[in-house]
């Protein structure tokens, strides 16, 4: 909480004369009774409800302390504010054509992509990530944004099927690049993470790699498929899902090409553990400074004064002239 007007609050000096005048007032003003003897009283000890009468002119302080405090404008205040932080440009390339839901992963490579990619972002704090989807086509999910909930949540939100199937890996990349080439980071990467290769789409892979090389984006390329065969979900003649071994093919060759042009680094991930190990190596980036705007507002907040201040008159009052009456 801050104050508007604490310039205000030298006005709390007023109780200082208030109490003074208060103590003056009650040691000048004592009842007398004329009696030949005080022995019978000697012994009387001063009735709580003396004391209490003190209580209404305390009631009475705080009550002009709440309406100064009032008059001082105490505010809850959010603003804009710039902190530099360590941070770089991402974008997250995640394939989601059909063959990622192969089960050579648990519970396939399409869920365990998902996970650790979440995770991932979640312990990048500073940076600015985008993430790109693509399969036939690519997609911009996200801009670049510092939310990391936001993008983890996302990302866990993906469902298959969102885009037509295949594989566009250089429409992938190039949507990318478009994404991530206007950020401030003077580090910027790229995680292009697919288990195919690339059987369609409108731009080259090697060729938006070239892109990126000129742009000084580093692309780190990650081929998901363990070695052999993999169980693929294929439609039978009844229409239902099965999953057949088949032959797991990645076009390791081009995604090494794409991660040397750019001074990114290829992966080849087999497993669950070997691809967390994969994202806590890239985690490892370069960082650069960067600089994060944060908006707030200001709002007065007298409320809970203007209550307390209410409160304690109205129970004054009702203390004086019901408990704690005195004799005009």
């Amino acid at each position: 909480m801050q104050l508007a007007h604490p310039h205000y609050l030298w006005l709390l000096l007023v109780l200082v004369p208030l109490i003074a005048w208060y103590i003056y007032k009650h040691r000048s003003l004592h009842p007398s009774l004329a009696i030949s003897s005080t022995k019978p009283f000697a012994k009387l000890r001063t009735p709580l409800r003396a004391w209490l009468i003190h209580l209404v002119f305390l009631l009475q302080l705080a009550t002009i302390a709440c309406v100064i405090v009032i008059l001082a404008r105490p505010q809850t205040r959010d603003s804009w504010n710039t902190s530099s932080v360590e941070g770089t440009d991402i974008v997250l390339a995640l394939d989601i054509s059909t063959s990622m839901l192969a089960r050579d992963f648990k519970p396939d490579r399409f869920e365990a992509a998902k996970e650790v990619a979440a995770k991932f972002v979640s312990g990048r704090e500073g940076d600015n990530i985008g993430l790109v989807i693509f399969a036939a086509e690519s997609f911009t999910s996200l801009p670049m944004t510092t939310d990391r909930s936001m993008i983890a949540n996302y990302i866990n939100d993906i469902k298959m099927g969102m885009l037509q199937d295949g594989t566009a890996i250089g429409d992938g990349l190039a949507t990318s690049i478009n994404r991530i080439k206007e950020g401030k980071a003077k580090s910027k990467s790229i995680i292009l993470l697919t288990d195919g290769s690339n059987n369609t789409g409108n731009v080259a892979p090697i060729t938006a790699s070239e892109i990126a090389k000129q742009l000084g984006i580093k692309v780190y390329t990650i081929g998901i498929g363990t070695n052999g065969t993999a169980p693929y979900p294929q439609e039978n003649e009844f229409g239902r899902i099965v999953y057949t071994p088949l032959p797991v093919v990645i076009d390791e060759a081009t995604l090494k090409t794409i991660a040397e042009n750019t001074g990114g680094k290829y992966f080849r991930a087999t497993g669950n553990n070997v691809l967390k190990d994969i994202f806590a190596e890239i985690d490892r980036l370069e960082k650069t400074k960067m600089d994060l705007r944060n908006f707030s507002s200001t709002e007065d907040d007298y409320m809970p004064w203007a209550i307390a201040a209410l409160s304690l008159f109205g129970l004054a009052v009702l203390l004086r002239y019901t408990l704690l009456r005195t004799i005009p």
